[in-house]
């Protein structure tokens, strides 16, 4: 048996016959437990903030999912979606709460102008970092 392996999410969803997104499964279930600051990291602001994770949720997902559909193919169904959800809010909690920063809609699509609208996972660290410096510059270190 030869065992398809998708090369991004969109397949993954072609491939299990989902009605929506997984992220929106994902998102859905874990937001709950984010923890959104009450200001801008890098200004201050105190107005219409944004949560973001330097971990995008999209390609989150599609690498952790690969792995698995390896492992156990017919556990990533329609079927069993919130079951597998848990699993990867559990395997992968550090980058969906630890990793996140609250800023304002200024600051988020300054950010996202540079990355990209769901930036490679290997960015990750160079947000972090764009992040500090932009803190510096506005004086909250």
């Amino acid at each position: 048996m030869t065992i398809y392996l998708p090369r991004d999410i969109i397949s993954i969803v072609k491939m299990i016959n989902l009605k929506r997104d997984p992220v929106k499964y994902i998102r859905d279930r874990a937001k709950s437990k984010y923890k959104k600051d009450s200001k801008c990291f890098i200004c201050g602001a105190e107005k219409e903030l944004d949560f973001h994770h330097f971990y995008s949720l999209s390609p989150l997902l599609s690498q952790w999912l690969k792995n698995k559909i390896q492992e156990r193919p017919s556990h990533y169904t329609n079927e069993y979606i919130v079951i597998w959800r848990d699993e990867f809010i559990e395997d992968c909690s550090k980058e969906l709460y630890d990793d996140t920063v609250t800023l304002c809609h200024k600051h988020h699509l300054e950010l996202h102008s540079i990355y990209g609208r769901n930036p490679s996972l290997a960015t990750a660290k160079k947000q972090m970092r764009w992040v500090e410096i932009q803190r510096d510059k506005h004086g909250l270190v």
